[in-house]
């Protein structure tokens, strides 16, 4: 399938916001005006779906709704891009539902990460379409330690030159949303090189437990000649995050896979450097890839933007790592 790269977005473009898992009416107002603010910062007008305010009691919205607030997003030319409110539990739902052809029609950038991998990878597999895994709207809102975000998405979605991907001074996993003043930032001891080796390849991936809703389907992406780039959230523990990669690696497909990017694990998960060495350690059509882990990604901050369906060069060498980005 041909891939399409959307347009990058500049500064006055307008970015429309929708809710294609949570609702926007499950963020504060404070934070709403907040990640509002910080995008016309940036540059941007800000608009919202129709129907990113409505509630039903699993904290989302009908399917009509959301879908049609995507349609919406994609046919309206005064959008350049389309960021999504927050992450949740049910973008699958939508994949029966969406318009392929006219999502293809109407290329333009489409971020979001956790449960939005749902559906990034599947307008990718379905389309072409080179589709984003990084902030959300309500990322947006974070008062501290934004910078980095704010770095990488303007690299990756206002530039066309090759970035590399350099680890973050410090992280956190503190709940910033309920409380902006309080933050804990720890040191970033950078990446963690589980296998050696070096390759270019697709990048494919995002939360691990919510790419996996998509193996059988005809949404999942083809895995031949990528690069995965896999985190989880504390929901998923050390046992489930090991029997979720053995998943991917049972795809008939995975012998195409090239490398393996994982994003930091929330301390929640139980996962450690050692845990992970073993886990990699124990599955044989691993041995021969690169697999490099603790990249600034997934449910921590801060993270990077990444393109899914773009292209990335991996190099994983103690002492000489590099990640760079090279089509997005």
């Amino acid at each position: 399938m041909k891939k399409t790269i959307p347009p990058k977005l500049k500064k006055g473009d307008e970015i429309r916001v929708v809710a294609p898992a949570r609702s926007l009416g499950t963020i504060s107002d404070e934070n709403v005006k907040y990640a509002e603010e910080r995008l016309r910062e940036m540059g941007f007008t800000v608009t919202y779906g129709a129907h990113v305010r409505e509630r039903d009691a699993f904290g989302s919205s009908s399917i009509a709704a959301r879908v049609s607030d995507l349609h919406d997003a994609f046919s309206d030319s005064s959008v350049a891009g389309i960021l999504t409110v927050i992450g949740g539990f049910n973008s699958n739902q939508l994949l029966r539902y969406l318009d392929y052809d006219l999502i293809r029609a109407n290329p333009k950038v489409l971020c979001g990460y956790s449960d939005i991998t749902a559906l990034t990878n599947a307008i990718t597999a379905k389309t072409g379409l080179v589709t984003y895994s990084g902030p959300q709207f309500s990322t947006f809102a974070m008062q501290k330690g934004f910078e980095y975000i704010a770095e990488y998405f303007e690299k990756c979605l206002m530039n066309d030159a090759p970035f590399d991907l350099i680890p973050s001074p410090t992280w956190s996993n503190d709940s910033w949303y309920e409380d902006q003043e309080n933050r804990t930032f720890i040191d970033n001891e950078g990446f963690w090189v589980m296998n050696e080796g070096e390759v270019t390849g697709t990048i494919v991936g995002g939360n691990q437990c919510t790419l996996n809703l998509l193996q059988g389907t005809e949404f999942m992406p083809s895995l031949d000649g990528t690069v995965l780039f896999l985190e989880e959230d504390d929901e998923e523990h050390v046992v489930a995050i090991d029997r979720d990669l053995q998943s991917l690696i049972h795809l008939p497909d995975f012998k195409g896979v090239r490398g393996i990017v994982i994003g930091r694990f929330q301390p929640g998960t139980g996962m450690t450097r050692e845990l992970l060495t073993k886990i990699i350690a124990t599955k044989k059509e691993l041995a021969n890839i690169p697999v490099i882990a603790n990249v600034d990604f997934g449910h921590t901050t801060p993270m990077i933007t990444f393109p899914i369906g773009g292209e990335v060069s991996l190099k994983v060498a103690e002492g000489d790592s590099r990640i760079a980005i090279t089509e997005h």
